[in-house]
């Protein structure tokens, strides 16, 4: 019986997903993923064109084609095939545990429930990134998983597609220990879509070609929050019911208040390209031989732990790791050399 639940729901994760990937396509709406991920994708591409960092750097950069295969493989090919079932079993598997164990069910319990929404997605999103941020860590210090992320750290031009190079084990090391707290905290898949899209917009900037004022990360923190004073998302309306008007001059104000007060302190809470670039520089200090700046959106980690490194402005530096000329410049290549290094050193122990 058991397992025949846990199966049920495997399947109905392959026939739930692959539903909703083609509803997904077709039906276009506010919720569309695909659609976010194109109109997000083109967003930053023309920023790359108008606003480069590095002039010199081609508008279809090196490894362009592969990176935009990759985003497609990553966010939706893989998802379809394993991530999707995979996780809703292992989450449920995880919360019966903990249920049998202590008699505790996390999900029943759970206070967010009654929170609102914006404390909702905060917690959320402070949550999952601080889970990649340690996560991210151990990709750099583990030596089987440092050859999956060397995928990653391939790339030798920096644009915003460059976020979305990575091999696919990082699909199961991450969604999983990444989903698995917030699913048990509640937080339902349009939770996570809004969360998600977020995270791949700020890390489409920290990867891009593009360096702009910190007013304009300033101004999108105030814009969002405008629009949750002007909707009155905050547990206390603090402003009434408000017409259009009077919302679009809260919203304008709040942008403003954001470039001009907020920048200064989202320069150090979020990532950004100035400070990523260092993440995949080729050269390091032997002391960071491990890695620097390993926030994914949030760069506040990377300070209170002592991982931040901006030693000057990184705009032209070598990017890639020692070992990385030799490095499969192809699809396939990449995506089977973590299993093929593994093989060849468990062979190699064998023999010694």
């Amino acid at each position: 019986m058991i397992l025949e639940k846990y199966l049920e729901i495997f399947i109905n994760g392959y026939r739930g997903y692959a539903n909703y990937l083609w509803q997904d396509i077709t039906n276009p709406s506010w919720n569309s993923y695909f659609y976010w991920l194109l109109l997000v994708s083109l967003f930053f591409f023309v920023l790359e064109v108008i606003l480069p960092w590095r002039k010199n750097q081609g508008v279809l950069r090196k490894d362009f084609w592969l990176d935009t295969f990759y985003m497609f493989f990553n966010f939706f090919l893989f998802s379809l095939l394993i991530y999707n079932a995979a996780s809703d079993v292992v989450v449920n598997l995880f919360n019966d545990g903990i249920l049998a164990i202590s008699g505790i069910n996390l999900q029943a319990i759970n206070p967010m429930q009654y929170w609102p929404y914006w404390a909702v997605l905060l917690t959320g999103l402070v949550l999952r990134d601080f889970v990649q941020w340690w996560i991210h860590r151990l990709l750099h210090r583990v030596d089987f998983l440092w050859e999956y992320h060397k995928v990653h750290h391939s790339v030798a031009e920096m644009g915003f597609a460059a976020q979305l190079r990575y091999h696919w084990m990082e699909n199961v090391v991450y969604r999983s220990l990444e989903y698995i707290p917030l699913a048990l905290l509640g937080i339902g898949l349009y939770d996570f879509f809004v969360i998600h899209i977020f995270t791949l917009a700020w890390g489409h900037y920290n990867h891009a070609n593009l360096r702009v004022s910190e007013k304009w990360p300033g101004a999108v923190i105030g814009f969002l929050l405008g629009i949750i004073l002007a909707n009155g998302l905050l547990e206390v309306n603090l402003l009434g019911d408000l017409g259009w008007l009077e919302k679009t001059a809260v919203v304008l104000s709040a942008t403003a208040f954001g470039a001009f007060v907020l920048s200064h302190v989202v320069r150090i809470l979020f990532n950004s390209p100035e400070m990523h670039i260092w993440h995949h520089s080729y050269h390091l200090p032997e002391e960071r031989r491990n890695g620097v700046n390993f926030g994914l959106t949030l760069a506040v980690w990377d300070y209170i732990f002592g991982t931040a490194y901006i030693p000057y402005d990184g705009r032209d530096i070598k990017l890639g790791f020692p070992g990385v000329e030799s490095f499969p410049t192809d699809f396939a290549g990449q995506n089977t050399h973590g299993f093929s290094t593994i093989t060849e050193h468990i062979s190699s122990e064998e023999k010694g």
